[in-house]
């Protein structure tokens, strides 16, 4: 087992990056520049364009938007949660959900959870509940190294620090259960996918955490939460045809080694460990 279920498409991945080599050395011959081969890779223009594209796919968030707006309706309709709305820009987080039980959960939406943009979130006094949503929208991103890199690496090291209380993470999007990242979910069941407007969606990847954040001296191994104590995630799981085999669990047990706090980070499915870190040093980036 591994942090998430899916993995890389290596024959996608390998065919990326032949494109983007034969890029580097046929660009020149694209378009009506009027640049011999010399002039159009010293003139800029070629890293300009690539530089505008890349903007131009990672700046917007209109297509991840879209998808959540689908899928939190399709909830509501299907009366797994009574209401959403977005929460506007003043706010940090981006959308407030009301559950069936009348408690607010919030989702704090974000990308493939390997920047340093995962590091930033607040968890807004009124949430009862609150959830990272990761929409990755690239389908030559690397599904495992990002779900480790978000879960151990960036928000274990915030929960801890700055004693944010993280109550899971769905890491789920358009792109799931396409030829870009195929979804093991559904090799001998396709028809686990649910048909949301224009996607269809293989079950959510749910990781469920702690209820307390840890501390060395006090708390230092919080469990995580049952997948029942969390309506909002557990809402995603029942509304999209989720397992229970096929839900994680996450941990972190944090300790003094000197002057330094490190933590182990333990993902658990269906009563066997995942993945499971060494002791690690809080270092934030």
């Amino acid at each position: 087992m591994s942090v998430i279920p899916c993995c890389q498409n290596a024959e996608l991945r390998k065919k990326i990056e032949e494109f983007a080599e034969t890029l580097k050395t046929e660009a020149h011959k694209l378009g009506d520049h009027g640049l011999d081969d010399q002039e159009f890779y010293n003139s800029g223009l070629f890293r300009g364009a690539i530089e505008r594209v890349r903007g131009q796919f990672s700046a917007t968030m209109r297509d991840k938007r879209e998808f959540v707006k689908h899928v939190l309706n399709y909830m509501q309709d299907g009366g797994y949660i009574a209401d959403w709305e977005s929460a506007g820009e003043a706010n940090r987080h981006d959308y407030a959900v009301k559950l069936n039980s009348g408690k607010t959960a919030v989702i704090e939406l974000k990308g493939c959870l390997d920047g340093n943009n995962t590091n930033i979130f607040e968890r807004p006094p009124h949430a009862q509940e609150f959830i990272i949503w990761s929409v990755c929208t690239n389908p030559g991103a690397d599904p495992r190294h990002n779900a480790w890199s978000g879960i151990h690496t960036r928000l274990s090291a915030e929960i801890i620090y700055r004693e944010q209380r993280v109550d899971g993470v769905v890491i789920w999007d358009m792109v799931c259960g396409t030829l870009g990242r195929p979804c093991p979910k559904l090799e001998n069941q396709p028809e686990r996918t649910t048909e949301v407007g224009p996607y269809s969606l293989p079950p959510a990847c749910i990781y469920v955490m702690p209820a307390t954040t840890p501390s060395p001296r006090n708390n230092s191994h919080p469990p995580a939460q049952k997948l029942d104590d969390v309506e909002l995630l557990n809402a995603f799981h029942k509304c999209f045809g989720g397992d229970d085999a096929e839900v994680s669990y996450v941990d972190f047990e944090v300790a003094y080694q000197g002057s330094e706090t490190v933590r182990t980070t333990t993902i658990t499915r269906h009563g066997a460990i995942a993945q499971q870190s060494g002791a690690t040093a809080i270092r934030r980036s």
